[in-house]
């Protein structure tokens, strides 16, 4: 079972039907929503400020999500894919977008509706990417805009793919294998 554990007096909520890996650890003041998969040696750690995320939401293996105390939170909207080993500090990420693996958000970055960020990406600190956009690089620069219906439909799909891989972790009961 994940280690949730409470913090200064905030304990995690967790929506329904989530799957939480045996080896996550979530602390303190973090609200997740219903249908999410927070994968294997995955940290959210709401110790020093808020994360809050969506519904269908998936944080892959490896990744670590936290915030600088009294300045930044983190905001996850709906059906948005944070890929494997990606680092999110004090980001707001919006609804269908994709960060992909092994990628750095900073302090004070929005990534806009249905945007991209590319794989082994630095997203600098308060930098704002705008919906439907393509970045990538070191450090992150725009490369492309892209059909938001295309954008929301594929990030949107791998969502969705995310909650059947984490169904396969359910026994037939419908309850987490421990």
């Amino acid at each position: 079972m994940a280690l949730i554990r409470s913090v200064r007096g905030f304990t995690p909520k967790i929506g329904k039907d989530c799957f939480l890996a045996e080896n996550a650890v979530i602390i303190g003041d973090v609200v997740i929503g219903d249908d999410c998969s927070i994968w294997y040696s995955t940290v959210l750690r709401g110790d020093v400020n808020s994360i809050r995320i969506g519904n269908n939401v998936n944080i892959q293996d490896g990744s670590v999500l936290h915030t600088l105390y009294q300045k930044s939170t983190i905001e996850i909207g709906d059906n948005v894919s944070i890929g494997h080993n990606v680092t999110i500090h004090g980001a707001a990420i919006r609804d269908y977008a994709l960060i992909g693996m092994g990628s750095t958000v900073l302090d004070g970055v929005v990534v806009g509706e249905g945007a991209i960020v590319a794989a082994g990406s630095l997203v600098l600190s308060n930098t704002i990417i705008d919906p439907g956009t393509v970045w990538g690089g070191v450090p992150a620069k725009f490369i492309k805009q892209v059909d938001p219906a295309q954008s929301k439909e594929l990030n949107e799909k791998i969502a969705h793919n995310y909650k059947m891989y984490a169904s396969w972790y359910k026994d037939e009961a419908g309850t987490p294998v421990e």
